[in-house]
């Protein structure tokens, strides 16, 4: 609209005037409708600065500050050790002007020291007792900043939860005992054994460690700040804690402890756990899943042989048992991941 203005005015009083009337500074108006080209302004050539240290001299202070002795050094430190010498090359600040334009080496130029990655556990079980993962949680107490702890091990093929116990603390010492008794309940035998847990200060402790190795257990820890490496026993304390009646707080530890008694007897024996073809974790881990399986095989052909109309896509069949169970299961196996609980 401004640049109409200024055409309908420019003919009449001039491009000044037009451009006053309408507001627009004059220099704007001929910028906009500039006709002929810009001018090439010539390139100024900047004199070599008298002081400037020469190709020669610049070359020398590098080859100073790469020097092995300077080359974890600071251009400061360099600088003075120079001068306790008796050599002056340069200031300090051209020593970091030459080091940034040799390729950017005013970054950290130290060697710094790298560390391997953590290695991913990878842990199968093809049975029961091959493979245990165990951890601690906390339960709200009766009093603010009170609770209690507890110790929970699963076998990760049949999801039995072959040891547990409440306490008042987190210890390495109560958690040597629970897993020495645990071991000792199942009969477990020299290098039958891999218990998985994270890297809590009570599992990853000399005098677990130690028992273990003397008990010919092998013992895996998971990454840090990795909980998916012990899904398992994060599974299963979330069943604990969603279950209806999972209170809020306990008044006692024996209150505590009398749940945990409810909550794991029915975990264990009348659970049926999507992981392992709805069976229960008892019946898998003492070897009664392929019995009740075969049972509801018949009790399903008796079914489809009373109304085969009623299954149009096939004929129904019980969940078949996992063959296996992993931890961080590889690209390139084929067998399932049974993880929910």
């Amino acid at each position: 609209m401004t640049d109409a203005a200024i055409n309908e005015l420019e003919p009449v009083v001039g491009t000044k005037a037009a451009c006053a009337a309408v507001g627009r500074p004059r220099a704007t108006h001929y910028r906009r409708h500039r006709k002929s080209p810009v001018p090439v302004r010539p390139q100024r050539e900047h004199a070599p600065q008298p002081r400037a240290l020469t190709e020669a001299e610049r070359a020398r202070v590098l080859g100073v500050l790469h020097e092995e002795r300077f080359v974890d050094l600071a251009p400061g430190e360099v600088h003075a050790i120079l001068l306790d010498e008796g050599t002056y090359l340069c200031s300090e600040s051209t020593m970091y002007r030459l080091l940034r334009e040799a390729h950017g080496q005013v970054r950290e130029r130290r060697r710094q020291a790298t560390h391997p990655p953590r290695v991913k556990p990878e842990l199968v079980a093809h049975g029961p007792n091959q493979t245990w993962s165990w951890d601690i949680t906390k339960l709200t107490g009766p009093a603010k900043w009170t609770y209690f702890y507890l110790y929970s091990i699963i076998d990760i093929y049949s999801r039995y939860t072959v040891g547990w116990m409440v306490a008042t603390r987190e210890s390495k010492e109560l958690a040597e005992r629970l897993l020495a008794d645990t071991i000792a309940k199942q009969n477990i035998d020299r290098g039958q054994l891999t218990i998985h847990a994270d890297r809590g200060s009570s599992m990853a402790s000399k005098p677990v460690a130690f028992l273990l190795a003397d008990l010919g257990v092998t013992k895996s820890h998971s990454r840090p700040h990795c909980s998916n490496d012990n899904p398992f026993s994060e599974a299963q304390f979330k069943t604990l804690k969603y279950r209806p009646d999972f209170p809020a707080t306990f008044g006692s530890i024996e209150d505590a402890r009398a749940f945990c008694a409810t909550f794991y007897s029915w975990y264990n024996h009348d659970h049926r756990h999507s992981g392992i073809g709805m069976h229960t974790p008892f019946d898998v881990h003492h070897g009664h899943a392929s019995d009740v399986r075969a049972a509801r095989a018949a009790t399903l052909s008796e079914a489809y042989a009373a109304n085969p109309e009623r299954f149009v896509h096939k004929r129904p069949e019980p969940p078949d048992l996992p063959d296996t169970a992993w931890i961080n299961r590889p690209n390139d196996t084929d067998s399932t991941t049974p993880t929910k609980n």
